[in-house]
């Protein structure tokens, strides 16, 4: 039997790993890491080259999606379900906050973590307004 058939790929470690990479798409997994702690968000990113696919594994995490506007960023916020499949269009600001069991699987264009993505670091008033939010999103999952 020839055991090259199935490809395995797994990520243990704390952070971003893009563990395949094929034919113009990747596929990575995102552990917790202190970045992404649910009160520890501090900036906003986007990709002008592609969609990202967002799939939770396991733990708990709120997918945060902003439109910016000349008053800030307006957020929207999910309570992210395991098993269910969630898309960020191109161009939409994004970030996840996640808890210490968190385990997401991610599909975008390849090389994306390599230069297409832009930051925005959020003002005091906008990381106090989007920690109210995630509170209230986790609470009102429980």
């Amino acid at each position: 039997m020839n055991t090259t058939l199935i490809e395995i790929y797994t990520h243990s470690g704390e952070g971003y790993n893009p563990f395949f990479i094929k034919d113009n798409w990747q596929v990575a997994q995102l552990n917790y890491m202190p970045e992404q702690d649910v009160f520890g968000i501090e900036k906003m990113d986007k990709h002008r080259q592609t969609d990202e696919v967002f799939i939770l594994l396991k733990g708990a995490a709120v997918l945060i999606a902003a439109e910016e506007h000349t008053t800030g960023f307006a957020f929207q916020c999910i309570h992210m379900i395991p098993g269910v499949t969630y898309n960020i269009p191109v161009n939409v600001w994004h970030n996840i906050a996640m808890k210490k069991d968190a385990e997401l699987i991610i599909v975008e264009k390849s090389n994306t973590h390599l230069g297409d993505f832009v930051y925005k670091s959020l003002s005091q008033q906008e990381k106090s307004e989007l920690n109210k939010q995630i509170r209230d999103t986790l609470n009102q999952s429980m």
